[in-house]
């Protein structure tokens, strides 16, 4: 496999996103119960929203982190580089979803989003200046 640690990263996130979005198929089937279920919005339901966003900001970031990290390895990007920026991504992911799934604070949210753009500044000036020299 010519991109081992991208391809890793991308088989976790995509287990990753099944209970992500499960969860929100299991609730809006709760909300509506027997009669259909809810199949759009979030029914003013705080915990199915946060559900929702949790997924959500998953998928807005997981693949321009897949991105960012599979140019990075194909462009030779040392292991320790690749390896760090694939923990990083991986573990802000977690954090954040954890945050806004199970804390009522920000703080958990915070915490990934900012590992998260530690890790895109690093693989995005790394990229840029591969490309510059």
């Amino acid at each position: 496999m010519a991109l081992p640690v991208t391809s890793l990263l991308a088989g976790i996130f995509t287990l990753l996103m099944v209970p992500l979005s499960l969860q929100i198929s299991m609730s809006r089937a709760k909300i509506g119960g027997i009669s259909g279920g809810l199949t759009f919005g979030d029914g003013g339901d705080e915990t199915l929203r946060r559900k929702i966003r949790a997924h959500g900001n998953f998928i807005e970031y997981a693949p321009a982190a897949l991105i960012a990290l599979g140019l990075v390895e194909y462009g030779g990007g040392e292991k320790t580089l690749v390896l760090g920026l694939a923990g990083a991504f991986l573990i802000s992911r977690l954090i954040h979803a954890g945050g806004m799934l199970y804390t009522s604070t920000p703080l958990l949210r915070g915490i990934g989003m900012l590992i998260q753009h530690i890790a895109f500044i690093i693989a995005g000036g790394w990229l840029v200046l591969q490309v510059a020299a």
